[in-house]
């Protein structure tokens, strides 16, 4: 019995990270800390909860796909720069504190709350930015929300959909399946640095990945379904999670 545990802490909560994730990005901070306490070592927590995140992320890419939220031209450069951003990030993370990165996310997470709040915030921007422009936009914001996730990482798929509606003032749906290929390459580049060095629980993270897939899929249905009046809600909660994790973290 107790060598079921693990699988009856972790399995429904990756299903509700796959839900939320598929809808708004941040199922990370559902499912890596179901992780844990499900008593796995550190490493294999961030390895196995990498593979089930990526089988959901996955499956959310090509629902989005087949509903023709993502345009092939900008993920190629948005993937690169996203990849580029994450090594770099990583680099930095050996040499500074994420201590002093902490100290700013309190602040900015909930100045990016407020924001989201507001009555006309992530509606469509009026006019499109040039096609150039917005390519270079999109590639910056995935940059560096690539290097975020390499250097810290939390919410970063919330972090990147907003940043592709703002600045690179893509429609919500584009924006969000954008999100989604683009976290789904840094995930699998990840996912791979943990197999070779035999950190993940294979049997574990497949059976959270089918409870990813699961909440993902349901996650998508109601994004098409609903839109914003779905992702804003979703949006402030993993908001609040991410800064109650932070404060939790620092005291």
């Amino acid at each position: 019995m107790e060598a079921l545990v693990p699988f009856l802490i972790v399995c429904p909560l990756t299903f509700l990270a796959g839900f939320v994730d598929a809808i708004a990005g941040g199922g990370g901070l559902i499912s890596l800390p179901a992780f844990l306490m499900a008593g796995l070592p550190p490493h294999m927590c961030l390895a196995t909860n990498k593979m089930s995140s990526c089988m959901g992320t996955a499956l959310a890419t090509a629902r989005f796909a087949l509903m023709g939220y993502i345009r092939g031209a900008r993920v190629v450069p948005c993937v690169l720069c996203a990849l580029g951003g994450a090594a770099l990030g990583a680099r930095a993370a050996l040499a500074l504190s994420a201590e002093v990165l902490t100290w700013v996310m309190l602040v900015m997470v909930p100045l990016t709350a407020i924001y989201v709040l507001r009555p006309k915030s992530l509606q469509e921007k009026e006019g499109a930015l040039p096609p150039r422009r917005e390519m270079a936009v999109a590639a910056l914001v995935a940059f560096t929300m690539g290097a975020y996730d390499g250097f810290y990482g939390p919410g970063t798929g919330t972090f990147m959909m907003i940043g592709f509606m703002t600045l690179a003032h893509l429609p919500l749906n584009e924006a969000a399946g954008l999100t989604k290929a683009t976290n789904l390459s840094t995930n699998l580049a990840a996912l791979v640095v943990f197999l070779l060095h035999g950190q993940v629980w294979l049997l574990l993270g497949l059976m959270a990945g089918l409870f990813n897939m699961a909440g993902a899929w349901l996650g998508v249905s109601l994004f098409a379904s609903k839109g914003l009046k779905a992702v804003k809600p979703v949006i402030v909660t993993v908001l609040a999670i991410f800064m109650i994790r932070m404060l939790a973290e620092l005291l």
